[in-house]
């Protein structure tokens, strides 16, 4: 064994002890945190909401004593119908969150239907405030809670799924460069069992116990906690019950990937056909009604922010003419949807010369693939660089997205030579509108690779949902305070 191996199976028994105790003692950990915020949440709230009642109405009848009384047992009885408190969704803020609003959504009209049977006086403004409140503020408290559980997993490596993975050695690699670049999931890969693979081999630095024959002994060795099985012809449907059999007994989750890659749940479904479990795909939705609101939202939002920070919009171009000159406003040519050339607006943050100069700084490129980006550009403006750090730059897009040529939400705009150059697998992000923020920009931007940009925005292509838009809106705010990719 050379020293190499040696290092990699040391470091992967590390990040293995380093990883914290099994899920099944720091899950239950986590819950019990996760159901005492529930009913730290609806205690406030009850006691908010009846403290309203009495100093609208003078008074507080026995029924809304009982109800503030209970509303936290209530609650909390109601997000575990929901499954709020399933292991499974720990970290996972879409599908966590949906079961706090679903569980709002079944109190209300439990206790709308318990209190008309009686006909129980039981004021709306009261339900209105107490359920409502409780569950935004649930939420509140939640995101707070995961925050913290993917900074845990993030700087500390704690708190993680110990993960033997399954399947060919390129897509084990694949998944494991995957699992390390987003630790806040909490996977930790500790051990790979690869088809037709020699014993005693490392892929991307995690050794490979054998073959698909031994992942419940590599399970057992690596005190793992949850297999993946990724898609390969050699699991088949036998050999896959089989493992599932030797996995139960020890309680090992086990996890099967479909041979899609970057397909959201929303767009899959599994339809039994015949006794076989069938999955079923559902084309993007492009176009269509959605497709109709999206745009209808995109131009009444973008209208009301112009209107808004049409004062900011004031400031930015006085400080430009005073720190630059004229003009105030840089317009480019971009390519949109259906790769139908528009000119995109921005506030100027280089010198007038800049497109000229950037011949001779291509040698100092330091963004990947077809962009062009230069951490410490001299072409920048003193303004400038404070416009770009904060992104108040990208705010003349507004216009565009009133005029329809862009979308609130989408990839990012792309240079009719930056297109020129795509693969067809590319060329798939044109057909949707690009807009002013995104995935690839709220996760990084400028500092990640070509590669994750590129997949970001087939992602977002593939997944679109309006309540996928909603959520990138809501982190964009925080990508704009960590200025992470701004330059």
């Amino acid at each position: 064994m050379t020293s190499q191996r040696v290092a990699a199976e040391l470091r992967s028994s590390a990040q293995a002890q380093e990883a914290g105790p099994r899920p099944a003692k720091w899950e239950k950990t986590y819950l019990c945190m996760a159901a005492a915020s529930d009913v730290t949440c609806a205690v406030l709230v009850g006691a908010v909401a009846a403290g309203v009642r009495y100093l609208s109405q003078g008074h507080l009848g026995p029924t809304y004593l009982i109800f503030t009384a209970v509303l936290p047992i209530l609650w909390v009885s109601t997000l575990a119908l929901s499954g709020g408190y399933d292991s499974r969704f720990i970290g996972v803020g879409s599908a966590e969150f949906r079961r706090v609003l679903i569980s709002a959504v079944i109190l209300a009209a439990g206790v709308a239907i318990v209190s008309y049977a009686p006909k129980l006086d039981v004021a709306r403004s009261y339900l209105a405030l107490a359920v409502p409140c409780t569950a935004g503020l649930d939420v509140v408290a939640r995101y707070g809670l995961r925050k913290r559980l993917h900074r845990q997993r993030y700087t500390h490596g704690r708190y993680m799924r110990r993960v033997v993975v399954a399947g060919h050695g390129g897509a084990v690699a694949d998944l494991v460069s995957f699992f390390r670049r987003e630790s806040h999931h909490g996977m930790l890969v500790v051990a790979a069992c690869v088809a037709g693979s020699a014993l005693d081999s490392y892929i991307a630095e995690v050794p490979v116990c054998g073959g698909l024959g031994d992942v419940s002994a590599a399970v057992d060795k690596f005190d793992a906690d949850t297999v993946a099985v990724l898609s390969c012809p050699e699991m088949c449907g036998a050999t896959l019950r089989e493992l599932a059999w030797q996995l139960e007994k020890s309680g090992t989750d086990l996890c099967v990937a479909p041979a899609l890659l970057d397909v959201a749940g929303p767009r899959t479904t599994i339809r039994p056909v015949a006794g076989l479990p069938l999955l079923h795909v559902d084309h993007p939705d492009l176009a269509g009604v959605r497709q109709l609101l999206k745009g209808v939202f995109d131009r009444l939002a973008g209208v009301l922010a112009v209107l808004v920070l049409s004062p900011l919009f004031a400031v930015i171009a006085l400080a430009i003419l005073a720190d630059a000159g004229r003009p105030v406003f840089f317009r480019q040519t971009r390519v949109g949807k259906d790769g139908r050339l528009f000119a995109m607006y921005k506030f100027r943050s280089m010198v007038v010369d800049a497109e000229q100069r950037k011949t001779y700084l291509t040698a100092h490129n330091e963004a990947a693939g077809v962009l062009f980006k230069i951490r410490s550009d001299p072409r920048v403006t003193r303004v400038g660089g404070f416009l770009r750090r904060w992104s108040l730059d990208e705010l003349p897009q507004l216009f565009n997205v009133v005029a329809g040529d862009m979308s609130l939400v989408g990839p990012r705009p792309a240079l009719p030579d930056e297109t020129a150059r795509y693969s067809d697998l590319m060329r798939r992000r044109l057909v949707v509108k690009p807009g002013i923020t995104g995935l690839w920009q709220v996760s990084g931007r400028t500092d990640l690779s070509w590669e994750d940009a590129v997949r970001l925005d087939l992602r977002y292509v593939e997944n679109w949902s309006f309540a996928l838009d909603l959520l990138i809106l809501w982190k964009t705010g925080s990508a704009i305070i960590r200025g992470s990719g701004a330059y």
